[in-house]
């Protein structure tokens, strides 16, 4: 068997998914890789027309996906301490983004849902315009003044004081103060197509894949760097360690707990379709 997958080439996913690509997973499928960014795989997995059977999305598209998807409960990103940051030049609240332009990586993103949810409570009547880019034009965008703010993800979190920019708002920290659960951010689906048999399967690997590559971490680092991006090592290493953790391996009764609190609440302020009850259920 082998079988089509997509995810990013951000150290997370070429950690998590190092051992399995690479054909070390004892009795796992092989795997045919496509790197492609998060807004993509989201694009692909909604329109119904792609034919990968695996694809890494954002949590904030799975309303969209679920009837042919199934949410896999291992080898995403969800922890604490690791949301999306609105950015811009000056000092300032929240408030001043009335009527602004901001940069956003996706309008399906999990990043894009929590700054809604932000916003909503911060800003008054509303940001002026959204305008999508991908989120490595973002930062430069800001800088230079083609946008007044942006809501950034991945190791931006790291890199943005670079470009002289300043953190107006931490939406992760936000999201944790107001709901007291992890935040939910990119998340692995599978065909359901595919037989309970066969999903079951893929949980198994990609939960073996990050074990393994927890315990024997200089393994994987050649993959890792090898598609990111000519990112510093340091920082790829600090990226793996904020988005590979427990979760990652399991989601668990506080991961689900997190993905049906961020859905029901954009769900109420109208931002997302409504779950069904056995939505996010694993064979």
């Amino acid at each position: 068997m082998k079988l089509k997958i997509a995810y990013s080439p951000c150290p997370n996913d070429t950690f998590v998914f190092d051992a399995w690509a690479h054909g070390r997973v004892p009795g796992a499928p092989r795997l045919d890789v496509t790197f492609a960014d998060i807004d993509v795989t989201n694009g692909w997995a909604e329109g119904g027309t792609d034919d990968h059977d695996v694809l890494k999305v954002s949590y904030a598209v799975l309303p969209w996906i679920l009837d042919e998807y199934a949410l896999l409960p291992c080898g995403g990103a969800l922890g604490r301490g690791c949301g999306p940051l609105v950015l811009t030049r000056d000092e300032g609240t929240g408030a001043d983004l009335a009527g602004k332009t901001v940069a956003v990586p996706s309008e399906r993103s999990t990043a894009y849902l929590l700054f809604r949810l932000w916003a909503a409570e911060t800003v008054p009547g509303g940001v002026g315009n959204v305008v999508v880019m991908p989120f490595h034009e973002i930062m430069p965008a800001v800088r230079d003044g083609k946008v007044d703010a942006g809501l950034v993800i991945h190791e931006a979190r790291f890199t943005y004081q670079n470009y002289g920019l300043r953190c107006l708002a931490d939406m992760g920290e936000h999201w944790e103060a107001t709901t007291g659960l992890p935040i939910p951010l990119g998340a692995i689906v599978a065909r359901r197509s595919l037989g309970e048999d066969t999903l079951r399967l893929l949980a198994e690997s990609a939960r073996t894949s990050v074990r393994m590559a927890w315990d024997d971490p200089p393994a994987s680092r050649p993959y890792v760097l090898e598609h990111a991006q000519e990112m510093d090592p340091k920082v790829a290493d600090q990226h793996i360690g904020l988005y590979v953790n427990e979760f990652t391996a399991d989601l668990g009764e506080h991961g689900y707990a997190a993905v049906r609190g961020l859905l029901t609440r954009a769900a109420a302020e109208g931002l997302v379709p409504p779950l069904g009850p056995d939505a996010l259920s694993f064979p």
